[in-house]
């Protein structure tokens, strides 16, 4: 099958990587994501993923800490997971490259939208850790504007759960489950999807969100190719 779209970008929380853990990475759910990611690969798709950091820290974490200050220890959390990510993929035999906003030579490139372009057209997954490398912003703007920059046709927003609701539905079984939202429903509605900006950036560049649950290791696929899942947001109605 001919997937549906051809440069993806793919956003990942922190939590994902954690698994049934409260902290840190757990090797086997960190397998199965990659196993997933490959999956797609090999349907010569071009693959960029950004991932969160609240499997290490979140915020200021009730210690009345600096907001920048906050803001950058969850920029290098994203670091780790990106390497972890790189790492499992590597050895499945996925060229990876990890292209940091924080500069950290040794370990990972710096951005630079050129490359990351040349990176994905020559068939490497490209992870773009450190958010944007500006306080104040958070890993879903990130996805969001590294979208943009490198003209990404989705973003694939994997969750722990399998679609957008009105509610949560872990507390309301009467939660009602949208299939297709505009980037002014989520905004008007106030569903927490992505933050407000992230939206309003992938509004502002005609960038459709999908929204699906990790639940299921063939969702990523299923995503690419175009299968009615989860939660499409885009412009209409």
């Amino acid at each position: 099958m001919d997937a549906k779209y051809k440069r993806v970008m793919i956003k990942l929380s922190g939590e994902a990587l954690a698994g049934e853990q409260e902290f840190g990475i757990d090797p086997a759910t960190v397998q199965q994501i990659s196993e997933s990611v490959k999956e797609v690969y090999v349907h010569d798709v071009e693959i960029s993923v950004v991932v969160g950091g609240g499997n290490f820290w979140r915020g200021r974490q009730g210690f009345g800490m600096d907001k920048s200050t906050a803001d950058y220890m969850g920029m290098l959390s994203t670091v780790l997971n990106a390497l972890a990510l790189q790492d499992a993929l590597e050895q499945m035999g996925v060229p990876v490259r990890v292209q940091t906003a924080i500069e950290m030579k040794e370990i990972a490139e710096p951005y630079i939208k050129r490359k990351a372009m040349r990176h994905l057209e020559k068939r490497r997954v490209v992870i773009f850790a450190a958010g944007t490398g500006n306080p104040f912003f958070t890993t879903d703007t990130t996805a969001a504007l590294r979208a943009a920059e490198i003209d990404a046709d989705i973003i694939l927003l994997a969750k722990n759960v399998d679609a957008v609701y009105d509610s949560d539905p872990a507390i309301n079984p009467n939660a009602q489950k949208f299939d297709h939202l505009s980037y002014l429903d989520v905004i008007n509605k106030g569903l927490k999807v992505m933050d407000s900006t992230a939206i309003t950036l992938c509004m502002d560049n005609d960038i459709p969100i999908l929204v699906f649950g990790l639940d299921n290791p063939d969702n990523i696929l299923r995503a690419v190719n175009g299968e009615q899942i989860g939660t499409l947001i885009e412009g209409g109605n």
